[in-house]
């Protein structure tokens, strides 16, 4: 029996934490299609959307990718462009609080 609970002591930490850097893979990986999209959209329109959601509307996306560290495709921080009359969205960041396994804040990826 304590052999077991050694061998758990072992696993589990390093379980969790293979998860945490999977949900960061995929964070990245969605953040790189959200942005690759709205630069798609800029080089057709000349500007940029007005909300994200007009990203999946005008099929630049077929739906819009979760945010895996909150789970939920309504907590992207929208960063406008410098020039308003250019569109609402020029960039996007997670909404999630906290920090990735290298230290760095989820918000400024």
């Amino acid at each position: 029996m304590s052999i077991v609970a050694l061998l758990l002591t072992l696993a589990v930490p390093r379980y969790f934490q293979s998860i945490t850097r999977a949900n960061e893979a995929v964070l990245k990986e969605n953040l790189m299609l959200i942005r690759d999209s709205l630069d798609k959209h800029y080089a057709d329109t000349g500007s940029y959307p007005a909300s994200l959601e007009d990203l999946v509307t005008k099929r630049y996306l077929r739906k819009l990718p979760l945010d895996p560290i909150t789970e939920s495709a309504t907590t992207w921080i929208i960063i406008p462009p410098l020039n308003t009359a250019k569109g609402a969205v020029f960039d996007v960041k997670s909404g999630a609080e906290g920090e990735a396994l290298n230290g760095e804040p989820y918000s400024q990826w």
